[in-house]
C-alpha cells in the first residue's frame, strides 16, 4: 500500500482548520461551563474549560419555573406537527408544479412566488389573525408557516431530476399519480425531505417572536419565548442588584448560588442542547438534500 504523503502545507491546512473548529465549539464549552459553576464564584472569572464550584443549583433553579415544561410540551408539540405538516404540503405542492402538464402551471408558480416579494407588514398581518381566530391559539404556531416558497423550488427541482421513464413504466402497471407520488417519489426523496424537515423544524425551536407577540396565554408560550422573558426578567434583577449594592443597600438573592448571568446560561443550554442532539443524524441528509435539490442533472 502506498504511504499518504505528509506534506507541510497539509500541516498547515489541519492546523487552521482545527483553530477555526475550536473557535467554534469553544462558545459552547464555556456557556455548559458557566452553568455548571456556582453563580456567585462564576462572577469572578476565570471560568475556561471546566467548572471551579460545581452545581446544578442553576438548572433546579430553572426547572422550578412550573412554565417551563408546559412551554417545553408546546415547542415540542408544534416542532413535530408543524415540521410533518409543512414537509407534506410544500412536497405535494411541488410533484404538482414538476409536472409539465400541469394546466396554469406558470400562474400557480407566480401566485406562490408573489407573497416572497410584497410583504404587508405587522399590524396586516396581526389584524389577519385576530381575524381568522388565530391569536392566543396553538394554531398559529403552525398555519402561518405552512408555505415556503423557497422550500417548494427545492423539492421541485429534486422531482424534476427523477427519471420519467420512473413514472411511465408505473403508469403501465396500472399505478395512479398519488400511487406513484407514495411508493415512488418519496422513497427517492428522503434526503432533500430530511433537509426540508431541518430547515423548518429548527425554525419552530428557535422561534420566540410568535409567541411574544401573538399570544398571551401563559400556558400556551413556546419555550424559546419563556426563555427571552426570563433573560429580561434577570436582566432587570441584575439592575436592580447593581443599583442596590451600589446604594448599600440589601441584594436581593435569587437563589443560593444563582445569579441572573448563570441562569442565563443553563437557560441557553437547555433550549439549545435538544438541537444539537438531533442535528449530527441530519446532517448527511443536510448536505447532500441542499446539493440535489439545488443543482438539476
Amino acid at each position: 500500500m502506498r504511504k499518504k504523503h505528509f506534506s507541510l502545507f497539509n500541516l498547515f491546512n489541519y492546523t487552521v482548520l482545527a483553530l477555526i473548529a475550536f473557535t467554534m465549539v469553544y462558545p459552547f464549552i464555556y456557556i455548559v461551563v458557566y452553568s455548571l459553576n456556582d453563580g456567585k464564584d462564576s462572577m469572578l472569572g476565570a471560568l475556561y474549560f471546566w467548572p471551579r464550584q460545581f452545581t446544578f443549583d442553576n438548572y433546579v433553579e430553572v426547572f422550578d419555573n412550573p412554565l417551563i415544561w408546559q412551554a417545553y410540551k408546546i415547542t415540542i408539540a408544534r416542532t413535530l406537527l408543524g415540521t410533518f405538516l409543512h414537509v407534506a404540503l410544500c412536497t405535494l405542492m411541488a410533484y404538482a408544479l414538476s409536472k409539465k402538464t400541469l394546466p396554469g402551471r406558470t400562474f400557480f408558480t407566480f401566485y406562490i412566488f408573489l407573497p416572497t416579494i410584497f410583504s404587508a407588514g405587522f399590524i396586516p398581518f396581526f389584524i389577519t389573525l385576530q381575524k381568522l381566530h388565530l391569536i392566543n391559539s396553538f394554531w398559529v404556531y403552525i398555519i402561518p408557516m405552512l408555505f415556503n416558497f423557497i422550500h417548494i423550488v427545492i423539492i421541485r427541482t429534486f422531482f424534476q431530476g427523477i427519471p420519467e421513464e420512473l413514472e411511465e413504466s408505473a403508469y403501465i402497471d396500472g399505478y395512479g399519480d398519488f400511487q406513484i407520488f407514495l411508493k415512488i417519489i418519496l422513497p427517492l426523496s428522503g434526503p432533500v425531505l430530511a433537509t426540508i424537515a431541518l430547515f423548518i423544524g429548527v425554525q419552530h425551536w428557535n422561534d420566540w417572536f410568535t409567541g411574544a407577540y401573538y399570544v398571551s396565554d401563559k400556558n400556551l408560550i413556546p419555550v424559546q419565548t419563556l426563555l427571552q422573558q426570563l433573560l429580561s426578567e434577570a436582566e432587570a434583577l441584575s439592575s436592580s442588584m447593581t443599583r442596590a449594592q451600589q446604594q448599600g443597600g440589601q441584594t436581593i438573592n435569587v437563589n443560593v448560588g444563582a445569579t441572573p448571568e448563570s441562569l442565563r446560561m443553563a437557560l441557553l443550554v437547555i433550549t439549545v442542547f435538544p438541537i444539537l442532539c438531533i442535528y449530527p443524524f441530519l446532517q448527511r441528509y443536510f448536505v447532500k438534500g441542499t446539493m440535489i435539490g439545488s443543482v438539476k442533472g
